[in-house]
């Protein structure tokens, strides 16, 4: 196998990889640990087998301005589930999010960001 083709072996796996991750919903959660519907919040993520990212706002500054700047609340948690916010713990809502998709896919975005280095 020449290093050309090994090189085109990597990037066929690596977009393939951007592929699966572009099929998986975007989720973030800010939260505080003394909040309990924050906790009820991510156990209802987990126990869908949803993957989150999970920001910690009362030692975050940054996250919880984030936060402010996009749901207009300084109340957790705010949910961010495939562009949309979500205020509080609220099942339908959650479900909703996730039943849809992006406001804009993240696909498209790699598509435009993907590129070949090696290719002259």
């Amino acid at each position: 196998m020449t290093s050309q083709d090994e090189l085109e072996k990597i990037r066929k796996k690596k977009l393939q990889e951007l592929r699966n991750m572009a099929n998986e919903p975007e989720v973030i959660v800010y939260s505080t640990p003394s909040c309990p519907y924050c906790v009820r919040a991510k156990e209802y993520l987990t126990a869908r087998g949803i993957k989150y990212k999970d920001y910690d706002v009362s030692v975050d500054r940054n996250k919880a301005k984030e936060m402010v700047e996009a749901s207009g609340q300084m109340g957790v948690p705010v949910l961010q589930i495939n562009g949309r916010v979500i205020v509080g713990f609220n099942r339908p809502l959650i479900d909703d999010a996730l039943s849809k998709k992006p406001l804009m896919k993240r696909e498209d975005l790699i598509q435009n960001i993907a590129f070949d280095p090696f290719s002259k």
